[in-house]
């Protein structure tokens, strides 16, 4: 993953991920910065989450999983490798860690722990909100590459999956079944499924993907080939794009709308500017 810009200023939903009854699952790590509520619980590979935290559900990760001071899992968190939890964490079930476990002051854990490596009880590490001001600064002083080699070595420890795009999500942010909404920019990746009307800036969808939920932002929409959006697009002040043979079941209200060949609209169309149908501009390019 290469960072060019704060890497907690956009929503990205990577390709594949899926919201699965009360979990959202991806193949690579998954970031959560600090304040947002996550109503699901979460699986994936490294789970990193700042400080102040909820989570509705479970954690699983399959490698690391660092959660900053004042976090909330309401149930298990389950570690395949070691974990770092910060002070005043709670933990409504049991945390298992197949490696070493680091754990602050005042930690609660309400069915208890187990590790199978070392358990050290202390402050165990720098807050994930001070990773990401690290990681701004080298970029602001132009030292990318330091801030890439610092990523990497975070989180790239399976060669395996280590071309995965994270699963991202913003300070301040809520995720759940009835919304994804966020303040910033929104990417969703290709092939994703996901349950929740998505409330961001500008909103990116990519193809093949089943959103169960409306779109709305303030700036310009796309959505790719063949998706399928289960309810209304709508913009404030932006234009919509839509794929070829994407399908939006709902109503478009927008300025300028680009339909691509064999794209659907099953409810009404409110355009303040001009309507173009048979090819999108991203096609043109």
């Amino acid at each position: 993953m290469a960072f060019s810009r704060d890497p907690l200023d956009e929503l990205i939903v990577p390709d594949g991920t899926e919201t699965q009854e009360r979990d959202v699952v991806t193949d690579g790590d998954v970031l959560v910065g600090g304040r947002s509520t996550v109503e699901f619980g979460v699986r994936g590979r490294n789970v990193f989450a700042g400080e102040g935290a909820e989570f509705g559900g479970a954690i699983e990760a399959g490698g690391d999983c660092r959660l900053d001071m004042w976090c909330d899992v309401a149930e298990n968190v389950l570690v395949g490798q070691d974990a770092y939890i910060g002070e005043r964490v709670h933990v409504g079930g049991r945390l298992k860690v197949a490696g070493d476990l680091d754990i602050g002051d005042d930690v609660e854990i309400e069915e208890g722990f187990e590790a199978n490596g070392w358990i050290v009880i202390r402050n165990p590490m720098p807050t994930i909100v001070f990773l990401f001001v690290y990681l701004k600064h080298l970029l602001l002083i132009g030292e990318d590459d330091t801030a890439q080699q610092l990523v990497s070595e975070l989180l790239e420890d399976d060669a395996d999956d280590a071309d995965a795009e994270p699963l991202v999500i913003p300070q301040n942010a809520t995720v759940g079944d009835d919304a994804w909404r966020v303040s910033t920019p929104a990417t969703i990746g290709d092939d994703c499924r996901l349950h929740g009307n998505v409330r961001a800036e500008t909103i990116d969808v990519g193809t093949s993907c089943n959103i169960f939920g409306s779109l709305r932002a303030r700036g310009d929409i796309f959505v790719g080939d063949g998706t399928r959006i289960h309810g209304d697009v709508t913009t404030r002040n932006g234009d919509v794009e839509i794929g070829a043979d994407a399908r939006i079941l709902g109503d478009v209200s927008c300025g300028d709308l680009e339909l691509g060949p064999d794209a659907e609209v099953d409810g009404t169309i409110r355009a303040a500017g001009e309507i173009t149908m048979g090819t999108t501009e991203r096609e043109q390019e």
